[in-house]
């Protein structure tokens, strides 16, 4: 059978060679019919295969370039048994000699061979083929046949039927220049760099290609449930003529003949869309900061999931949030596709002597720390810490002991908490300093993501901001918004590569982005 290979492809054995040179066409073997038992590790390799495929082919329809996916193939392939089909993809391998040739044909659902002989294909189409570099795409139409199956000890189950494409017909679309600047095959782990360098070339192997592919369902999933909740997306400026938060470290532009700004954060404007009565609404949007940081965490661009809603508290978004993460890893584990995706990165973390990643669903509720405890907690367990001071990843780590991997540290110091985040009235901490109703969500050790209730009183909102130094004239357009009546609001913004980092196990925020921004990177 096709095996899954160190790479998280599909990779077809020299058992399957040697079968497929006797293959006719045939029926499925009664023995497999309708009741195949598979075991543990043939399941999970046909879990994953099928599961790619259904991402990307759930409602395929043929293009000019094929009739079919490769995924199709594999999937359908009992009841295409002796169809003409036109497939296409990227050449992964190929083998063979004088009469025969077999291709492993790769696409964005999977893999399948193509068995080539001269009596059928013709001796140029034939020589073409074998002579035809790694990676070049072309389309091959021929009769799809069950490869025979292999050989199997006594007792064994019998692995999954596979099936591949008796070519009649190939056609070069692009041919691939040789040496690769990256290998797709190579189970050796390139630099990070170069893989940047080639992106192009990185997507195509299959625990990258995953990574993007699971993107792609956490932001479905994530968007569909701020609707069940009764959100709207909505879309805010990313050019801006001062900074959302008051801060510094914003990417200036010309806006024709006017000094502008990339935004940092729709902050501002979902508040003014809680004045204009939308009551809630979420945006998923780039947000820009033009911080210096060179880590594993940190972007210059990122994604984010922003929230703003009415008539609502602190808890009541950490509500919203805890479910709509909890959403969120439930999706991925009962979805199909997901967990093919899964497969394919935890095949390639085997190759690399890494750990496999699990979705585990989160308990719901979150537990909650309030600040003034997880300082007390810290330095019971021997941290350095004081009061007022900010959490760091260290001293998280002392706190997250005995916790569950996720957990809300709401009631921080007012001082510690951008000017537009509410106070707790009548509440001070141990210190006997104001509190407020802001909030971070940990993962461990590691800080995800803030929010908090905002502050709806234009008053108490204009001595904020004249108490972090910014001038509230400066910020007119926005403090406009609350001075004819705002309902209480709150909300919190959360990157889609912090939850990718989680959800994967990647080391390296820059693994969850197509084509990653940072300090020292800006192309491609």
């Amino acid at each position: 059978m096709a095996s899954q290979s160190l790479s998280g492809w599909p990779e077809v054995t020299d058992s399957d060679v040697k079968s497929s040179t006797a293959m006719t066409v045939a029926p499925e073997p009664t023995h497999m019919k309708g009741r195949l038992r598979r075991t543990r590790r043939s399941r999970r390799w046909l879990d994953e295969r099928q599961g790619r495929a259904r991402s990307m082919d759930e409602t395929w329809h043929p293009t000019a370039y094929r009739t079919h996916t490769l995924g199709q193939i594999q999937r359908e392939g009992a009841d295409l048994i002796g169809q003409e089909v036109t497939v296409a993809g990227f050449l992964h391998a190929s083998r063979g000699k004088g009469a025969i040739c077999f291709a492993d044909l790769r696409d964005g659902t999977g893999m399948t061979q193509v068995f080539a002989k001269a009596d059928t294909l013709g001796e140029e189409q034939l020589s073409l083929l074998q002579g035809l570099t790694r990676e070049s795409t072309l389309t091959v139409t021929g009769t799809v046949a069950q490869k025979r199956p292999p050989k199997t000890k006594e007792g064994e189950t019998p692995p999954p039927p596979a099936y591949e494409v008796l070519a009649t017909s190939v056609a070069v679309l692009a041919e691939a220049e040789a040496p690769l600047p990256l290998g797709v095959t190579d189970t050796v782990g390139a630099g990070l760099d170069t893989r940047l360098d080639n992106r192009f070339l990185d997507l195509r192997r299959a625990h990258v290609n995953a990574m993007f592919r699971l993107r792609a369902k956490v932001l479905q999933y994530g968007r569909e449930h701020l609707i069940t909740e009764g959100f709207i997306e909505t879309h805010t400026p990313k050019i801006v003529a001062t900074a959302t938060e008051g801060g510094t470290d914003l990417f200036p532009m010309m806006y024709f003949d006017t000094p502008a700004f990339l935004n940092q954060s729709p902050q501002l404007f979902k508040q003014l869309c809680m004045s204009g009565g939308l009551e809630r609404v979420f945006e998923i949007g780039p947000a820009f900061r033009a911080e210096k940081h060179d880590t594993y965490r940190h972007l210059n661009e990122f994604i984010s999931f922003d929230i703003e809603s009415s008539w609502s508290t602190d808890d009541d978004v950490m509500g919203v949030l805890e479910r709509m993460l909890h959403h969120i890893w439930s999706s991925v584990a009962n979805d199909a596709a997901c967990q093919g995706h899964i497969e394919s990165i935890n095949a390639w973390r085997a190759s690399q002597d890494e750990e496999a990643i699990e979705v585990i669903v989160p308990e719901l509720p979150f537990p909650r720390v309030e600040y003034d405890d997880a300082i007390r907690i810290i330095k019971e367990r021997g941290g350095s810490i004081e009061w007022g001071d900010d959490i760091d990843a260290e001293n998280s780590d002392l706190l997250a002991q005995g916790l569950p991997q996720f957990y809300f540290i709401p009631r921080w110091p007012m001082d510690l908490k951008p000017f537009y985040i509410h106070q707790v009235e009548g509440e001070e901490g141990s210190t006997g300093r104001q509190l407020s109703r802001g909030f971070d969500l940990n993962f461990g050790r590691d800080e995800m993501t803030s929010g908090g209730q905002r502050e709806h009183r234009i008053d108490v909102l204009c001595d904020n901001l004249r108490d972090m130094d910014l001038d509230p004239e400066e910020f007119e357009f926005y403090v406009a918004g609350f001075r004819h009546g705002v309902p209480p609001h709150a909300g919190w913004g959360l990157g889609v590569e912090r939850i990718l980092m989680v959800l994967t196990g990647a080391k390296n925020v820059r693994e969850t982005v197509l084509f990653p921004r940072d300090r020292r990177r800006f192309c491609p």
